[in-house]
């Protein structure tokens, strides 16, 4: 699977032809075009059409481009689907995904269309924290398109009556069955939004948390939270150094086809070495 930096995604409202364009000078790993919340129902007709004109035209560089489509039982979801695989953006966020039904869902109507398309799936809803490992599944079957989960705590917080303190105690379990579940099918996972954007202090503590529990990026809602969330995000320099060292070493020609090498006493494995492959390829994205 492509290895790509996910640090930062920024929601932004499909209606808003300003923030579309704006997205083509920030700093987030993704821009999320958001069809869904962000769009009042008598806008979405015209929501739909203007985000898959600024996807056809382009210009988001480097920048994941993904677009938040309306839920697939809502009516509005296939309608959204057709015209996204048209215009070609890199995936589509689905939300209010609660069981793999809801993902056959979305396959099925893209059909064989933008193969090169992804599925993200939010995972927001108590069913779907229920059926989390099933869902990761739909990553192993062929030709699946599932890569990543979006973890939807605020509709969490709203269905369970939870509460969350700074250590969001109440959303561990949540949290880590997540993260654990797309772990064993290899899907990248996206922690959830901090609502008080001006509190950035509280953003950065959240994404150590998130990151420490195993998150690869922080959804944001606002562009003043992408900076904090690229550094927690971002790999150390002295992390970068020994990945690069672990792989050079796993090159040398008297270490080839062994599983345990010693780099400087410590006792390194084929593991570590995976490990170290994507923490490269995350630097090389981002040019460090």
């Amino acid at each position: 699977m492509e290895i790509r930096p996910r640090r930062s995604a920024l929601y932004m409202p499909g209606s808003n032809a300003r923030a579309l364009e704006k997205a083509k000078t920030l700093e987030a790993d993704v821009v999320v075009f958001d069809l869904e919340d962000a769009v009042a129902p008598e806008a979405k007709a015209s929501a739909r059409e203007q985000v898959a004109q600024a996807v056809r035209n382009g210009g988001y560089g480097r920048r994941e481009v993904v677009v938040r489509i309306n839920a697939p039982d809502t009516g509005l979801g296939e309608a959204d689907v057709r015209a996204m695989a048209a215009a070609g953006c890199d995936a589509l966020l689905v939300p209010k995904v609660s069981t793999p039904a809801h993902i056959d869902m979305v396959e099925d109507w893209l059909g064989r269309s933008a193969p090169e398309m992804k599925l993200w799936a939010m995972i927001e809803t108590p069913l779907a924290i229920l059926n989390v490992a099933q869902i990761a599944a739909c990553a192993a079957k062929p030709d699946a398109r599932l890569s990543c989960f979006v973890i939807g705590t605020n509709d969490l917080i709203k269905d369970t009556r939870a509460e969350l303190d700074e250590g969001r105690t109440s959303a561990l379990y949540w949290l880590s069955a997540t993260v654990t579940a797309a772990r064993a099918y290899g899907i990248d996972v996206l922690d959830g939004v901090y609502n008080n954007f001006k509190d950035l202090e509280g953003l950065a503590r959240e994404c150590a948390h998130g990151r420490m529990l195993g998150m690869d990026g922080k959804t944001l809602i606002h562009p003043t939270q992408i900076e904090a969330a690229n550094k927690v995000f971002s790999p150390a320099g002295e992390e970068v150094a020994w990945a690069r060292r672990v792989l050079a070493a796993f090159e040398e020609p008297e270490n080839q086809g062994k599983g345990v090498i010693k780099i400087d006493g410590q006792m390194v494995e084929l593991l570590h070495a995976e490990m170290a492959k994507r923490t490269v390829a995350i630097a090389d994205a981002i040019g460090r």
